[in-house]
């Protein structure tokens, strides 16, 4: 009898930790990028992704609030704000601040479509198809009345298209496309633009042949979410599955990214900040919102 109590009380007090602990512990992450031309002077960049608000994330929303007291130069927000039909009013609310410095955004499917009960065994097989929104047409979320929200705030749309901002005396040139994971991806043959002091692709899912893409037209910045990091991870193991098809190994975090003898791309995955309703749980993979400072090239003390 013993030999199945323990088992069932350790993994209910597993469950109990990556619920009502792991779940709702937000942390700060930081990371060094060298990108900026030579004689730059730092560019700090607060990447938010996945917060999948709901109106009750009290605590959630408050802690998103502080970010602004870092002050950061720019925010990149890599999408899927929403996870409740009324959650636009709590993600203005959270994001506050921030609203007010520049930023650049696209959408995740969970700007557009609610989150739905589904069977968490297909998650954990590792598909890299559609998470199922996909078979839903029409979208049931408010992303109108979010992207009025943002615009109304001088934060720049990157759906399936370019753009170029000035930030802290910095010239940047930007790409971004619609949810790779829902196959609303549009990507043209465009180089980066060289003229700017830095080219940054911005995308939800880190499918493949986006960056792949982005690698191959020389943007030296990409930027997603939508892994949650894994959201189960297992020591020495790391994440289970990413949820599209990036090896697990860069299912979060600042890593490399290149193909076919193309200069290598830096990429950075945010694990995010929150969950689906239906499964609000974290393992060994804490909710985060990231705070790069961009650097010149081979600056000391830059990431690896």
């Amino acid at each position: 009898m013993l030999s199945v109590v323990v088992p069932l009380a350790a993994a209910a007090a597993g469950l109990t930790y990556a619920t009502a602990y792991e779940s709702r512990a937000f942390t700060l992450r930081e990371v060094t990028v060298p990108v900026l031309p030579p004689g730059s002077a730092p560019l700090r960049v607060l990447h938010l992704s996945d917060t999948h608000m709901t109106p009750g994330q009290h605590k959630k929303q408050k802690w998103l609030r502080g970010l602004a007291d870092l002050q950061p130069d720019l925010v990149i927000n890599t999408g899927d704000n929403l996870a409740h039909m009324d959650a636009v009013p709590s993600v203005l609310e959270a994001y506050g601040d921030l609203l007010d410095i520049p930023g650049a955004y696209v959408f995740g499917s969970n700007d557009y479509f609610e989150p739905h009960l589904k069977n968490p065994v297909r998650y954990l097989r590792g598909g890299t198809g559609t998470n199922g929104a996909r078979l839903r047409t029409t979208p049931d979320l408010p992303f109108g009345e979010l992207r009025s929200a943002f615009a109304e705030r001088g934060w720049t749309d990157l759906t399936n298209r370019h753009a170029a901002l000035e930030v802290a005396g910095h010239s940047l040139a930007f790409v971004g496309v619609d949810d790779p994971h829902l196959g609303y991806d549009v990507l043209d043959d465009v180089p980066a633009d060289t003229t700017a002091d830095l080219a940054i692709g911005v995308t939800h899912a880190p499918y493949l042949r986006v960056l792949d893409r982005w690698n191959s037209l020389g943007y030296p910045l990409i930027m997603a979410g939508h892994t949650h990091g894994g959201q189960l991870c297992l020591p020495f193991f790391g994440a289970l599955v990413t949820n599209c098809d990036l090896d697990r190994k860069r299912a979060k975090g600042l890593h490399k990214h290149q193909v076919d003898g193309h200069d290598p791309s830096w990429l950075h995955v945010s694990a995010g900040l929150g969950t689906s309703p239906f499964t609000p749980v974290r393992f060994a993979c804490r909710p985060e919102a990231t705070l790069l400072t961009l650097t010149e090239i081979d600056s000391p003390g830059s990431s690896q």
